[in-house]
């Protein structure tokens, strides 16, 4: 399981990385792992969209199971990754670069300070684990 620094993660195994009033939000390796090979997804807003911290943002489905997507932070939505619609199986191969999801412009930048940082989430995964 790779768990990258410089992000924030989510106890429901969402990421997000915070460049200014940007936030960037996707599904930690350790979720993709579970999932395993990921065959659908479908996004459950739109561009221009007010998202809260806890909304459910998409759907996530592979050959063993489905998965909701909820979004870490607050904003509105500035970007969707289309890409994933036509390619899914991209989370399962790079779940933090080219399988980003959601792109919102943050309404409270301080919401990201109390989601776990790398240390405190890979000691979140491991305690699930045993």
């Amino acid at each position: 399981m790779k768990v990258e620094s410089g992000l924030k993660y989510t106890k429901k195994d969402e990421w997000v990385r915070v460049e200014g009033k940007t936030a960037t939000i996707g599904i930690s390796d350790f979720a993709q792992e579970q999932l395993s090979d990921i065959v659908y997804l479908e996004y459950l807003v739109s561009e221009g969209d007010e998202v809260a911290k806890g909304d459910e943002i998409g759907t996530i489905e592979s050959v063993k199971a489905a998965s909701e997507i909820y979004s870490p932070v607050s904003g509105t939505v500035t970007a969707l990754n289309e890409e994933l619609l036509d390619t899914p199986e991209t989370v399962n191969s790079d779940p933090y670069g080219a399988a980003w999801m959601i792109k919102l412009e943050l309404s409270d930048p301080s919401e990201a300070d109390a989601l776990m940082d790398a240390a405190a989430y890979e000691k979140n995964v491991a305690e699930r684990d045993s």
